[in-house]
């Protein structure tokens, strides 16, 4: 299991993912959502991405309904993936097609109806972010909703995720966890926190590899 950490708007927290020890593999920045508290303007947003990329760590520019206007700004920058929410199966794939760019397509999940939309996009779509219907207010939904979803679609799960949980427990059902509202003190990103949270990650892959590996070698 991967980890996306997103919301991040300043160097410090940037810098400091991208040189940790065991860096997430996504990395979100909010691109077109005021309401979020965590969204970086054009400008400054242009100006955090001038960094030496990890190798290891892909960026996500996470988008709501974007417009062509917005679409062609972001399209020049250093992402590797666009997050998109409220966007229809079929402008996903017109979006993919022509800036060439992997997508996420973001399924907000109240029951068992909105999981159901996953197979609208699973023939599109590089990975399926389940999430809350809270956007920004970092809320939750029932993961169990999420065993009717295929094995073959690769699943990003949001909602309300805490840094501190038994993280074995969202191995089973999701690919990658995405963090942002539970690795803030006072809503910033908090270094410790993260830390904490990478260190655990990082362990249980350890954990995991291990078992495999003792399960093949009886």
């Amino acid at each position: 299991m991967d980890a996306k950490i997103c919301g991040v708007k300043n160097s410090s927290t940037l810098n400091f993912l991208l040189k940790h020890k065991y860096p997430p593999k996504y990395i979100g920045f909010i691109c077109n959502y005021p309401k979020s508290k965590r969204y970086l303007n054009f400008g400054d947003l242009k100006k955090l991405l001038k960094v030496t990329k990890n190798p290891k760590v892909n960026f996500v520019s996470v988008l709501v309904d974007p417009n062509e206007e917005t679409l062609r700004k972001i399209s020049k920058l250093n992402f590797d993936y666009l997050q998109l929410y409220d966007v229809s199966p079929e402008k996903t794939l017109k979006i993919k097609k022509d800036l060439k760019i992997k997508v996420i397509s973001a399924i907000t999940v109240s029951d068992i109806e909105d999981v159901l939309m996953y197979k609208k996009y699973r023939n599109i779509s590089d990975i399926i972010l389940f999430d809350s219907k809270g956007y920004e207010k970092s809320e939750s939904f029932n993961h169990h909703l999420l065993k009717i979803v295929s094995d073959k679609i690769k699943i990003m799960l949001a909602g309300n995720i805490k840094y501190i949980e038994k993280l074995d427990k969202y191995n089973k059902i999701a690919d990658i966890i995405d963090l942002s509202g539970s690795l803030e003190t006072n809503g910033e990103k908090d270094i410790s926190k993260i830390n904490i949270f990478l260190k655990n990650l990082n362990k249980l892959k350890y954990e995991t590899k291990k078992k495999n590996s003792t399960y093949r070698s009886t």
